[in-house]
Order: structure tokens, then C-alpha cells, then sequence
């Protein structure tokens, strides 16, 4: 197992503890979370995780516009990052991919797979 670090920016707590678990139970990793776009975009130039799964749908910034800011600092443009998203349809993912975000991972997701996929999208062995 490798100790891969993941930053989880989901404005419910719930998704937040549930694939923090998940990540760390199953893949070993390290995982942080932010319950907001904002506190994400802190938590991100801070620990520069190896990889952030962001909320599409979250209150006063969502998941665009923290990928849009994330993009814009030069500390967290390269740091791949995932979707999470109730709403997954092809237009979407597409539109997502041209905007440089690596996939979507539709919720709800399996906890038991999404270290598979996360690693599958980013070529990480688990």
C-alpha cells in the first residue's frame, strides 16, 4: 500500500467520512477533508495533496469554481482532480475532461470501489 494523500471537498460531512474511510481502509491512504470550496482551496496549497475529489454541488463555491480557482495558482494547478457528482451524463463528463479534470465518479459511489477508481483514472497501483 502506498501513502498516496487525498483531499475530499464535499460539503456533507457524511460523503466526507465515508470515503475518507473507505480511502484509508482499503487503500491505505491518507486522506483530508473541507466542507467547502473555499476551505478546499486552503487545504490544497497547504498539503498539496496527490489528488483532490471535489463536490460538483456544494454552497457559495462549487465544484466548478474551486476547480477554475485551483487551476489559476500555480501551488495546486497540476494536482489531479476527480468529480463527485449526483449528475453524470455524457455532455458533462465531456465538458469536464475539456476543462482538464481528470473524471467524474457518479454519487452515490461504492465505497469498496472507489480506491479501484480513483487509482484506475490516475494509474496508481493499489
Amino acid at each position: 500500500m502506498s501513502n498516496r494523500r487525498i483531499l475530499v471537498v464535499d460539503n456533507e460531512t457524511a460523503i466526507q467520512e465515508v470515503a475518507q474511510i473507505s480511502l484509508e481502509t482499503v487503500a491505505g491512504w491518507e486522506v483530508t477533508t473541507a466542507g467547502s470550496g473555499l476551505e478546499g482551496l486552503v487545504v490544497a496549497e497547504r498539503d498539496r495533496p496527490d489528488a483532490i475529489l471535489l463536490d460538483v454541488m456544494m454552497p457559495d463555491m462549487d465544484g466548478l469554481d474551486t476547480f477554475s480557482r485551483l487551476q489559476a495558482n500555480p501551488a495546486t494547478r497540476s494536482i489531479p482532480v476527480i468529480l463527485l457528482t449526483a449528475k453524470v451524463q455524457t455532455t458533462d463528463r465531456q465538458n469536464y475532461q475539456e476543462l482538464g479534470i481528470r473524471s467524474t465518479i457518479a454519487k452515490p459511489f461504492s465505497p469498496l470501489e472507489l480506491a479501484q477508481q480513483i487509482a484506475t483514472t490516475l494509474g496508481w497501483k493499489l
